[in-house]
């Protein structure tokens, strides 16, 4: 039934100006057409991404959104780290190594950092 459609992934956020300087300026995310004074959407490659207000913003622990970057894994992250995005840091995952702010299993490379309200984002060589 759903295998056949697309999955938009939404994201909680408590400021909404500060999450849209973020998205479109340090992630480089095309703005759609905003939905109300308190949702914005984004095209991410043939997909979008809805951000919204809430006060539950930030209190997911979790992946919030995944990007599978393929062969621009590594000057994706050099460019977020230019425009100053701080990445995370998980060690002692099991099978897992890290090399500066990047994660390794084998050759497959992974990489999170947060959005100004604590989501986090995931990207990967996938």
């Amino acid at each position: 039934m759903l295998g056949k459609k697309d999955a938009i992934a939404t994201v909680a956020v408590k400021d909404l100006a500060a999450a849209r300087r973020f998205y479109e300026d340090k992630l480089g995310l095309e703005k759609g057409p905003d939905q109300s004074d308190q949702v914005s959407t984004y095209k991410t490659g043939g997909t979008r991404l809805v951000v919204y207000t809430s006060e539950f913003a930030g209190t997911n622990k979790a992946t919030t959104v995944t990007w599978g970057v393929g062969g621009d894994f590594d000057e994706i992250v050099k460019s977020l780290q230019s425009k100053g995005v701080s990445f995370e840091h998980y060690d002692g995952l099991p099978g897992v190594t890290r090399e500066g702010d990047v994660h390794r299993v084998g050759d497959f490379k992974l990489a999170w950092f947060k959005d100004p309200d604590g989501n986090i984002h995931h990207l990967n060589t996938m």
